[in-house]
C-alpha cells in the first residue's frame, strides 16, 4: 500500500499561484496580504489537505520564538565567531536560531531567504549578502519581517548593518608602527576587489600620509589568503625593497606565511629599534579575523575585529526591531582592539 504524498508549503504555493513566503504569512498571520490572496490560499490549504504547524508560532503570543541566519560563507573564522556570539545571546533570552548556508550566487541567497520566511521566523539576519541586499530589504518589508545585515564593509545604504571600523582599526595598527620607530612600511595581502581590503588600505594610507611618510604603490602586494603565496609574496617585496622595516598584514593566515617567509629570509619578525638598518628585522602587523584566544604566539602585533560581540549587538538590534521598540534603518561600527603580544 502506498504512503500518500504530503502536502508541502511550496504544493500550496504553486496551486494558489503566489509564493512560498506568500503561503508562509497567510500561515503566520504576518505581513500585508490582500483579503483576497488570504481566502485563496486558505481555500486551496483546505482543499490539498495541508497540516498546519500552529506549536511553534503559539510560543510568545504568536511569535515563532525563532531567528533565521543566513552566512554567506561558513568556513569564515571571522563569520564563525559571529555566528557563535549572535546564538549565545539569542539562546540566553529562549530564542532559537535556524542556520542556512548562503551559497555562492545572489539566487541563492534569496532562495534561502523565502525558505526562513516559509518557516515562519520573527526575523532574519543576513551575514554577508552585499550583490542583492536591495531585493532581500524590499521583500523583507514588503512582508513585514525584521532584517538586519552583518556586514564586513560598508556598502550597505539605508539597512540596519553592524560592522567593523575597517579604518579606525587600520589606523590604529599603522600609527602603532610608526611610534614605535617604523619609517617604511609595506602593505601585504588581499584582493583588490574587496571592499574590506579597500576600507583597511585606505585607513594605511591615510595614516601614512598624516605622518609625512612615504607611499610607495609597488609596497601595496595583493596575495590570496594562502601561507604559501605570503611567504613568498613578502619574500619577493623585501628583495626588491631591501629598507622596508614593517608590514600591515590582510588578515592572520597572510601574517602566519608572511613569518615562515621572514624566517627563511633571516629577517625574522621582530620589534627593531629606533634606527633603521639594512636587512634588519622586519616587524609584522596584522588583522585578526579569530578570537584573541586563538591568535598564534608569534611575535605579530595583531588588531582584532570584535566578531563575537558583532554577534552579540545583532542579536539585540534583531530582537530591538521584532519588539517595535526602535525602526529606523541604521549603521553602527564596532571598533577594534590593539594586541601586542610579548
Amino acid at each position: 500500500m502506498m504512503t500518500p504524498k504530503k502536502i508541502t508549503i511550496n504544493d500550496v504555493a504553486v496551486a494558489a499561484g503566489v509564493s512560498v513566503s506568500t503561503v508562509s504569512l497567510v500561515l503566520s498571520g504576518k505581513g500585508r496580504i490582500s483579503t483576497a490572496t488570504g481566502e485563496r490560499v486558505n481555500q486551496t490549504i483546505e482543499r490539498l489537505g495541508f497540516v498546519r504547524n500552529r506549536q511553534a508560532s503559539a510560543l510568545r503570543g504568536g511569535q515563532s520564538g525563532v531567528i533565521g541566519l543566513i552566512v554567506r560563507n561558513l568556513s569564515s573564522p571571522f563569520y564563525a565567531e559571529l555566528t557563535a556570539g549572535l546564538t549565545e545571546a539569542l539562546e540566553a533570552q529562549g530564542r532559537m536560531v535556524f542556520l542556512l548556508h548562503g551559497g555562492d550566487g545572489g539566487d541563492q541567497l534569496l532562495q534561502r531567504f523565502n525558505t526562513l520566511l516559509a518557516q515562519g521566523v520573527d526575523g532574519v539576519v543576513i551575514a554577508g549578502g552585499a550583490g542583492v541586499s536591495g531585493e532581500l530589504q524590499a521583500c523583507a518589508a514588503e512582508q513585514g519581517i525584521p532584517l538586519v545585515f552583518a556586514s564586513r564593509a560598508s556598502y550597505l545604504d539605508d539597512a540596519d548593518c553592524v560592522r567593523p571600523d575597517n579604518m579606525q582599526a587600520a589606523q590604529m595598527l599603522t600609527e602603532y608602527l610608526i611610534q614605535r620607530g617604523h619609517q617604511r612600511i609595506a602593505w601585504l595581502g588581499g584582493n583588490s576587489a574587496s571592499l574590506t581590503r579597500a576600507e583597511r588600505v585606505g585607513g594605511y594610507c591615510a595614516t601614512l600620509l598624516k605622518y609625512g611618510l612615504p607611499f610607495h604603490s609597488e609596497w601595496v602586494v595583493e596575495c590570496d589568503t594562502s601561507q604559501k603565496q605570503s611567504a613568498e609574496a613578502v619574500a619577493a617585496l623585501l628583495r626588491h625593497n631591501p629598507t622596508i622595516s614593517a608590514v600591515v598584514c590582510y588578515n592572520d593566515v597572510i601574517a602566519r606565511g608572511a613569518w615562515f617567509g621572514l624566517m627563511r629570509a633571516g629577517r625574522q619578525s621582530g620589534e627593531a629599534g629606533m634606527d633603521s638598518y639594512f636587512e634588519q628585522q622586519v616587524t609584522l602587523a596584522a588583522f585578526a579575523d579569530v578570537a584573541e584566544s586563538a591568535l598564534d604566539e608569534l611575535p605579530i602585533i595583531w588588531v582584532t575585529t570584535p566578531a563575537r560581540e558583532m554577534g552579540y549587538t545583532l542579536a539585540e538590534r534583531i530582537m530591538q526591531r521584532i519588539a517595535k521598540e526602535d525602526s529606523l534603518a541604521r549603521s553602527q561600527t564596532l571598533k577594534a582592539r590593539l594586541i601586542v603580544k610579548k
